[in-house]
């Protein structure tokens, strides 16, 4: 239980340190990487589901066999942006950059996984 609680606090609090300054960078974004953003709806959207889902993950940390349940879920969560960004860079429409930052998502899920496998369905 030491290590899921662990596993998932790390990739709270590591999600929140990189996704909540990334909130405030929209003019940025669209200057680093054009063209400009034309639907903020959708940056703000994804942003927003995913500092609410760094949050899910220190709650999980809090109780992992209360929440175990959900840990195949967080799973998934760190497994979708690593798909699209693979995909993304093999149609070369991303940049080495974004496809790093790809591949620690799935290095955090491995993580959420492995703690996923050691956490009892009950306590013990």
């Amino acid at each position: 239980m030491i290590f899921a609680r662990r596993a998932f606090t790390f990739g709270g609090l590591w999600g929140l340190l990189i996704l909540i300054p990334h909130a405030f960078m929209e003019g940025r974004v669209g200057r680093d990487y054009p063209p400009a953003i034309t639907h903020p709806e959708y940056f703000y959207g994804f942003v927003g589901i995913a500092i609410v889902w760094q949050i899910a993950f220190l709650v999980i940390s809090r109780d992992p066999v209360r929440f175990r349940p959900l840990m195949p879920v967080a799973v998934l969560e760190k497994a979708s942006f690593f798909i699209a960004t693979v995909t993304l860079y093999a149609l070369g429409r991303l940049n080495l950059e974004m496809l790093g930052a790809g591949v620690l998502d799935v290095l955090v899920g491995v993580l959420f996984l492995v703690a996923y496998l050691r956490t009892p369905r009950t306590n013990p």
